[in-house]
């Protein structure tokens, strides 16, 4: 029997809730651990930024979201807010009434991350990629994570499963093109090293650096996420 699809394109906005109140883009630089803006090919740098304001209080009501409970989006505030105790318990009970909820693991996979455990984290969001395949932000979480650790392969592996599974995840294409960025980097800078009279590599590779250096957008990325639901029943055909 095959997998019905868990695609519904009306009810997008629960990750989309989870994507701007944590930021799952490399360019966005509200948590250091899903950021990879400005790493560096010599030391694997990672540049970072001071976390935001506490938001102000017409701000700490999160905004009802369809698919996101209250408590989830609760605890993806606390996240933001580096509130981590208080959100795993939140995320705690969402689990233990429901095991699969994919918003309370994908937090909990950012909670394991921020919190200095990127192999939980990984062990986490490779497992929303099997259960949800249809789900980009798992996929591009974890080419974060292979990217911060030097792995630009798997990084470039896991963006094109995002892409392949939502195509029009914008996100996924900038982190794409960082990563080749890295890649194209690496061996220019390897090929100056083997002939250091070769001048062209040289001004690639000053080049491709140039693009290090490229301020992040200001604002959080509006991305569009599917959001996994029900089959339908087999009756309902059109």
């Amino acid at each position: 029997m095959s997998r019905p699809s868990l695609i519904d394109r009306l009810e997008q906005q629960a990750l989309l809730e989870l994507t701007t109140a944590v930021g799952v883009s490399f360019q966005v630089l509200d948590r250091s651990i899903i950021v990879i803006t400005l790493l560096m090919l010599g030391g694997g740098a990672l540049a970072q930024q001071a976390p935001p304001p506490p938001p102000s209080a017409a701000k700490t009501v999160p905004a009802a979201t369809p698919g996101l409970t209250p408590d989830l989006a609760e605890a993806a505030r606390m996240i933001q807010d580096g509130e981590y105790a208080a959100a795993q318990v939140k995320i705690d009970a969402a689990l233990a009434a429901d095991a699969k909820n994919p918003q309370a693991r994908f937090l909990r996979g950012v909670v394991q991350a921020d919190q200095d455990e990127p192999d939980k984290a990984v062990a986490t969001f490779q497992a929303l990629t099997e259960d949800f395949p249809e789900l980009p932000e798992p996929y591009n979480n974890l080419a974060v994570i292979w990217a911060q650790r030097g792995q630009y392969e798997k990084a470039r592996a896991a963006l094109e499963s995002a892409i392949a599974s939502h195509p029009d995840y914008a996100i996924a294409h900038e982190n794409l093109g960082d990563i080749y960025s890295r890649l194209a980097g690496a061996e220019y800078d390897r090929a100056t090293a083997l002939d250091k009279t070769n001048k062209s590599a040289q001004a690639k590779l000053v080049l491709v650096r140039q693009l290090y250096a490229v301020a992040p957008s200001s604002n959080a990325p509006k991305a569009v996420a599917p959001v996994p639901k029900p089959a339908a029943p087999a009756h309902d055909k059109k």
